[in-house]
């Protein structure tokens, strides 16, 4: 199987966001199963030199956009079985960013389409497209609007993967003219327009032959006015072609037995060796170094869709009440940076609130902390509490999308649960799941089984993988017998 996996930003390359981790892991698990997984990506300036360099130039083309033609170069390199494509053109690419330009919608037309253009100059026409997000989508769109006829195109399956669903690249509909050089009858009918603009993600996901989500739950949530972000309508009738596939992780990258910025490193069969990381973050913090103290991690944009208001209408509460310490790691709006510094000057003995983004302090709080909290309002898939589980911390969480379908509440009397989880969008709800956390932690056999459930949890990228492989075979006709 041929498989073209279109993303706009993949690891190790260039990353902003939780696709890129996606995008670098789950062609290179696809290779292992005997996938030609080839990946294609615009050439930003900020990748590094160091991979710039080992690049070999394939050749280049031209692109219209709309009436202007524009230089479409492409260069190559293999990294871990996969085939890696860059889109190489200074005027959309050469930027200090990855998006938020006045020209988006141009830049990322432009990738779409030369992606498609580009194939007979690769010579390799895959059997299945899968473009990433609204960045990618109009691939979907222009495969079908421009490339029928072409046998070459005629059989290529798509299948479109909605990260999240808040960011659609909605645009003003003069780009119909201007920049994509459609006919005016594909926003006219619906296809394209949403609320008199025009909308890449919608497009994508009306043109795709399948549409996948990162999380089962996320796949029905959507469905429903309040996370369908005004497209639910269009995605209920969808629905029996929307598949909800969990986001893995690289158990390379993340791995506790080998994870150069932990203090000290341990696995399943070494979890005695996990608290010496707690008390050596305790000594980094300056919080009072007590191996028996639980301690809760939080590592989060601090916006409000990760539940942050919840923990500041009790997190007060419970510091005063419980012995525990508190642990953060982010940056985001303002007014919670304040609040989170402003917890640290009003309990410095039990809060460290770091408001900055540091990898290696990231890897210590999953390793240190005991419990790592995560109640947010929304998430598509999640990648802090597969981290966390990686790492033997138990997850609190809020029921919603890929939380919900990777964090099972713990249940002392059956010894099974990998983490702790309430449904309520309700700080109380969560302070309640909290303080059973901690209940819990003060019992010593107790934790150790769910702690042992938590690291035991498997959410490598290889199961992910095979239903990633289970989709596509089922999008590809079976070739009749000889």
């Amino acid at each position: 199987m041929k498989v073209l996996y279109v993303a706009s930003e993949a690891v190790p390359f260039i990353k902003t966001g939780g696709l890129a981790d996606v995008a670098g892991s789950l062609p290179k698990e696809l290779a292992k199963m005997g996938v030609d997984a080839r990946v294609i990506l615009p050439k930003y300036s900020k990748i590094a030199e160091e991979y710039k360099a080992k690049m070999t130039h394939v050749g280049h083309i031209f692109v219209p956009v709309s009436w202007r033609h524009k230089y479409a170069g492409v260069d190559m390199l293999k990294q871990d079985g996969v085939t890696y494509y860059f889109v190489d053109n200074e005027d959309y690419f050469k930027r200090d960013g990855l998006y938020g330009y006045g020209d988006d919608a141009e830049r990322f037309s432009f990738f779409s389409r030369a992606v498609l253009n580009l194939l007979p100059l690769l010579d390799f026409f895959p059997d299945v497209i899968n473009s990433n997000d609204w960045h990618a989508a109009l691939v979907n769109v222009l495969l079908k609007l421009e490339h029928q006829g072409d046998e070459r195109y005629e059989n290529i399956k798509t299948v479109f993967s909605i990260h999240n669903l808040k960011y659609q690249g909605v645009f003003d509909k003069n780009v119909m003219d201007d920049v994509l050089g459609l006919d005016w009858k594909y926003f006219n009918n619906g296809d394209l327009e949403f609320n008199d603009s025009v909308n890449f993600m919608k497009g994508g996901i009306v043109y795709a032959d399948v549409v996948a989500t990162v999380s089962r739950t996320y796949a029905q949530e959507i469905q429903y006015p309040y996370f369908g972000e005004q497209l639910d309508g269009l995605l209920r009738t969808r629905g029996d072609k929307i598949a909800g596939i969990v986001n893995g992780i690289d158990y390379d990258v993340y791995n506790p037995d080998t994870d150069k910025n932990l203090f000290v490193n341990y696995g399943p069969n070494t979890l005695a060796m996990k608290n010496e990381n707690k008390v050596k973050l305790q000594e980094q913090l300056g919080l009072p170094v007590d191996r028996n103290i639980p301690m809760i991690g939080l590592v989060s944009r601090l916006v409000a869709a990760k539940g942050l208001d919840l923990i500041v209408r009790v997190m007060d509460e419970l510091l005063q009440a419980e012995e525990c310490q508190f642990v953060l790691l982010g940056t985001g709006d303002k007014q919670y940076e304040d609040w989170f510094r402003g917890l640290q000057w009003r309990l410095p003995q039990k809060v460290s609130a770091n408001i900055r983004f540091s990898n290696e302090l990231a890897q210590r709080i999953y390793a240190g902390a005991d419990m790592f909290l995560m109640p947010s309002v929304y998430e598509p898939c999640g990648l802090g509490q597969l981290i966390a589980l990686r790492y033997g911390t138990v997850p609190i969480v809020r029921a919603t999308g890929g939380l919900k379908d990777t964090v099972t509440s713990f249940n002392k009397y059956t010894g099974q649960g990998n983490g702790y989880s309430f449904n309520n969008i309700n700080a109380h709800d969560m302070l309640f799941t909290m303080k059973t956390a901690l209940a819990d932690f003060r019992d010593p056999n107790i934790w150790q089984q769910v702690v042992k459930n938590a690291i035991a949890s498997d959410f490598s990228w290889h199961k992910s993988a095979q239903e990633y492989m289970n989709l596509y075979n089922s999008l590809i006709p079976e070739k009749p017998a000889e």
